[in-house]
């Protein structure tokens, strides 16, 4: 008797383009060993959906248009009590921001569309059994980062930045350190250039990573 194969990774794709839904689910249906048990165009649709067929690996867009992001739905699945499921973001965005934001919501990889498909099955299987898998430019990304000298804030943009970490808006943040709103929004600007980002999100994930926040 020849043994038995093992299970297929059973997969959700989740995207809010239904064109592009629909030539992944066309390219993993080509593969003998990747079940798709289900799609979703949200991320509250994912969510539902996970929770009902419980499958080995969510394929994570980062952007879904209305509704909670790739990145809080993947927060959401990774924080789930005695889930198994993994996410693996796939999307074409590979700012320093959104690969630090999706690896810390809990994401198992994060590979980019461009990627061929033989590299795209490796990597599901890599996240079905736990494994970071990691597109190469962004690993290159993570590496370079990792390399990379903390950039030197003053003690006035730390300030800003753990008022960021907070949530609180930039008039909030002018009253809290009795500064003007304009000087608070300089600040923000010195902020963003010397960690490389554009968005508050952005800011305080990469300064997260770095441990710039107390």
């Amino acid at each position: 008797m020849t043994p038995d194969r093992a299970a297929p990774v059973r997969i959700l794709v989740c995207d809010d383009h239904a064109v592009v839904r629909a030539g992944l689910l066309a390219l993993l249906d080509s593969a003998p060993d990747i079940e798709v048990v289900g799609e979703a165009g949200t991320g509250e649709e994912a969510l539902a959906l996970a929770a009902k067929l419980t499958p080995d690996v969510v394929l994570m867009d980062l952007q879904l248009g209305e509704g909670i992001d790739g990145v809080e739905t993947t927060r959401r699945l990774a924080s789930s009590p005695g889930s198994r499921t993994h996410v693996l973001v796939l999307t074409t965005y590979d700012t320093d921001a959104d690969i630090t934001r999706a690896i810390e919501a809990g994401a198992t990889g994060y590979l980019l569309k461009a990627e061929r498909p033989d590299e795209l099955f490796a990597a599901i299987h890599a996240a079905a059994e736990g494994r970071t898998a990691l597109s190469a430019p962004v690993a290159g990304r993570v590496m370079a980062n990792l390399r990379r000298p903390r950039p030197a804030l003053t003690d006035r943009e730390r300030d800003i930045l753990a008022q960021l970490a907070r949530g609180i808006g930039n008039r909030d943040i002018a009253r809290a350190l009795y500064i003007s709103e304009a000087t608070v929004k300089t600040h923000l600007r010195r902020v963003y250039d010397k960690l490389g980002v554009d968005t508050r999100a952005g800011a305080v994930a990469v300064a997260k990573e770095r441990r710039l926040l107390p």
